[in-house]
C-alpha cells in the first residue's frame, strides 16, 4: 500500500454522514448533523443492537486505557480514529492514573479537529492532529506528535472501532505491523472492530456505510481476520473477545439484545 499523504479537508460536509458523528450520536452526543442521525436510525433498522455495541466500545476503550496506565504504566498514547471527544476521553483515563501521560489523538474529520483543539487548548500533555490514520509516516513524524512522544519508550498506539473503516485494499494487517515495527517491545496495540458471522448482515451494513458515507468505509469482517492482524504480536488475556467481556468492571454494562453484530477485539503487546 502506499503511504501517500491523503488530502485533509478543513471543510465540514454536512451533506454526508460522517462516522465520528454517528458515533458521538449512538453516544448520546450533540456534535451531529440531521445527516448523521437519519444514517443512524436507517441502520438501526437492520442492526438493532448498534447503540448499546456503541457504547460497550467505548466502556471498553476507557478499561484498556486504565488497565494499561495502571498495570503497565504506559505513559503514551496514539490514538487513531479518535473520533469525536466525550465524557472519560482517552488523556482523562490516563492521566487520572499520571497527570504527565501524553496523548495525540488522530483523526481526519475536520470538525474532531476543532472540538478537539478547543478542549484541549489548556492541556500541554495532549494533541489533537488533522490525519489518515493510514498515514504512518506523516503521522509518526507531524510535529504534535514528535513533541509528545518518545519513541525510545513504550507506546500504546490504539485502533478501536476504526478498522472496519479500512477497504481491504488498504490492507489494514500492514497498517497494524507498520505501526508496530515503529514501536520499542514492551509497546502495546489496541485493536476492536465490528465483526458479524452472518453473510448477509456484513454485506448489508458494508454496502450501507460505503453508500451512506461516499466510500469512507472498508468493510465488516469476521472475527478470525482480526486474528491474522496480530501475527508475530502477544495477545494479552482474555485474548480477543466482544469486548464488553474484556476484563469487565462489573456485571452492569448494557446487553445487547441482539447478536447480528458484535465489537470484537482486545491489546497485544510487542515482544
Amino acid at each position: 500500500m502506499s503511504q501517500e499523504a491523503r488530502p485533509q479537508s478543513s471543510v465540514v460536509d454536512v451533506s454526508i454522514p460522517s462516522v465520528a458523528r454517528m458515533y458521538d450520536y449512538y453516544l448520546g452526543g450533540k456534535d451531529n448533523y440531521a445527516v448523521d442521525r437519519e444514517a443512524c436510525e436507517e441502520l438501526s433498522k437492520v442492526v438493532p443492537s448498534t447503540q448499546v455495541l456503541a457504547i460497550n466500545n467505548r466502556r471498553f476503550l476507557q478499561r484498556v486505557v486504565r488497565w494499561l496506565a495502571r498495570e503497565h504504566g504506559i505513559r503514551q498514547f496514539i490514538d487513531h480514529g479518535s473520533g469525536l471527544p466525550t465524557q472519560d476521553n482517552v488523556h482523562q483515563v490516563a492521566q487520572q492514573v499520571d497527570p504527565q501521560s501524553r496523548v495525540v489523538y488522530v483523526d481526519n474529520d475536520p470538525i474532531v479537529l476543532a472540538h478537539g483543539r478547543a478542549l484541549l487548548e489548556e492541556n500541554a500533555n495532549t494533541a489533537v492532529i488533522q490525519a489518515d490514520m493510514r498515514d504512518t509516516d506523516g503521522i509518526m513524524g507531524s510535529p504534535e506528535v514528535t513533541r509528545l512522544i518518545d519513541f525510545d519508550r513504550p507506546v500504546a498506539a490504539l485502533f478501536v472501532s476504526v478498522l472496519h473503516c479500512i477497504p481491504d485494499a488498504d490492507d489494514p494487517a500492514a497498517l497494524i505491523k507498520r505501526v508496530a515495527d515503529r514501536l520499542v517491545p514492551g509497546s502495546f496495540l489496541v485493536v476492536c472492530q465490528l465483526v458479524s458471522e452472518d453473510a448477509a448482515t456484513r454485506d448489508f451494513v458494508t454496502e450501507f456505510m460505503r453508500v451512506s458515507t461516499q466510500g469512507q468505509w472498508g468493510r465488516v469482517r469476521q472475527a478470525h481476520e482480526l486474528a491474522g492482524f496480530l501475527e508475530g504480536l502477544e495477545v494479552q488475556e482474555p485474548g480477543l473477545v466482544e469486548v464488553s467481556t474484556w476484563m469487565p468492571d462489573a456485571d452492569i454494562g448494557p446487553k445487547q439484545l441482539t447478536q447480528e453484530w458484535i465489537e470484537f477485539g482486545g491489546v497485544a503487546r510487542k515482544p
